[in-house]
């Protein structure tokens, strides 16, 4: 008989096992999935790609920043004389150019010929004074002497009319293609460094290339700064991103497009976004992500793009993410930061019913006494009695 009793319990408490093991498995199946991850926006560190003295900030730190606004500049005036500069240089090179290509002046052309005609004519000359002096040099009528410096007056009359024909020739010429192409090639170096002289003038002007929130101003004005020195510090108002992390059992439930529902602690109403890319390689959890499971089980990261961003994500923020169909069955008691309540307990209203229903008579007569401690009802004393 004591055997049939001990079987008996036996029984029943792994029958009490088995079952509440079927009901944790069956809560855990149908309960709604849930990703943890933080609030990744992106920052953008602005500066100067030239050096110099800054003028002026225009931001502080929490001012709104819109796309295109200047926020900072710097003292232009070295920067606006090095253009002028490179301006009146590319002038002068290219009216070289122009020189070249057009080639010598009429007037210059026709003083060449002028020269020529002299010396042709200095070189006749002298080459009738040499034909006498030969001729009287064979009489014996001239000395030697008179007969030489003849020769070499033709001599040099002659080389004299030939280097006007050259300089002629060389005025009808005009310039080498060698000399017009050195001159166009010094012209584009001028011209690379007007545009780079023009480059630096705009870099003095701190553009912001998005719309964010001044996070740190860096610099006053007055501060001489180097090329890409910091000077303001930008939290981007879009996109606003989740990074979060899925189990590998998880991850055939993430893929890009799907929609979700992203809850934080401080908004009870979730924010709507969609998944961008889910990464394919594995890593561990990182310790600022806040998950029930074990930080050393592998992961796989994937980003969501909030469509409905507002002030209250802030960077590094902690947020549950349910995809979602999920999201949109799960109770709002079972949103982060909200302890649901268990399975199984009784609504209040039940609870308060059962204890009027167990209590004793002298109790209820009792509770529904009046607040005044000086009557005591009979019913009470009679009770008590």
């Amino acid at each position: 008989m004591k055997r049939a009793i001990i079987l008996l319990l036996l029984l029943s408490v792994l029958a009490g096992v088995w079952y509440w093991w079927k009901h944790q498995e069956s809560e855990r199946l149908n309960s709604p999935v849930a990703f943890y991850g933080n609030v990744d926006i992106r920052e953008v560190r602005l500066g100067f790609r030239v050096a110099g003295r800054v003028r002026e900030v225009l931001k502080e730190e929490g001012d709104q920043i819109g796309a295109g606004e200047i926020v900072a500049r710097l003292d232009d005036e070295p920067y606006r004389n090095a253009v002028a500069q490179a301006e009146a240089q590319v002038e002068s090179l290219a009216a070289r150019v122009v020189e070249l290509k057009n080639g010598n002046r009429p007037e210059e052309i026709e003083q060449a010929r002028k020269n020529l005609a002299a010396a042709q004519a200095e070189q006749e000359h002298a080459q009738i004074i040499f034909n006498r002096q030969k001729r009287l040099i064979a009489t014996s009528v001239v000395a030697q002497q008179d007969f030489d410096n003849a020769r070499s007056a033709l001599q040099a009359s002659t080389a004299l009319r030939d280097a006007a024909q050259a300089a002629l020739n060389l005025l009808n010429a005009g310039a080498r293609n060698e000399q017009i192409a050195q001159a166009e090639a010094n012209l584009a170096a001028a011209r690379a460094t007007l545009a780079q002289a023009s480059t630096n003038l705009a870099d003095t002007v701190l553009v912001a290339p998005e719309a964010g929130v001044a996070l740190t101003r860096v610099v006053e004005p007055g501060s001489i700064v180097q090329a890409g020195s910091v000077i303001l510090s930008e939290s981007l108002t879009s996109p606003v991103r989740v990074r979060a992390y899925a189990p590998e059992p998880q991850l055939g439930l993430v893929h890009p497009g799907r929609e979700v529902l992203v809850f934080t602690d401080s908004r009870p109403e979730p924010y709507h976004g969609q998944i961008g890319d889910v990464s394919p390689r594995a890593e561990f959890t990182p310790k600022s992500v806040e998950t029930p499971e074990l930080r050393t089980a592998l992961v796989y990261r994937f980003r969501v793009t909030i469509r409905d961003a507002d002030q209250g994500l802030r960077q590094g923020m902690p947020v549950t993410i349910r995809l979602g169909t999920e999201a949109q069955a799960a109770p709002p008691g079972e949103q982060r930061g909200h302890v649901p309540p268990q399975r199984g307990s009784k609504p209040a209203a039940t609870e308060a019913s059962e204890l009027r229903d167990n209590e004793s008579p002298s109790c209820r007569v009792a509770r529904s006494a009046p607040k005044n401690p000086g009557s005591v009802p009979a019913a009470l004393g009679t009770a008590e009695g």
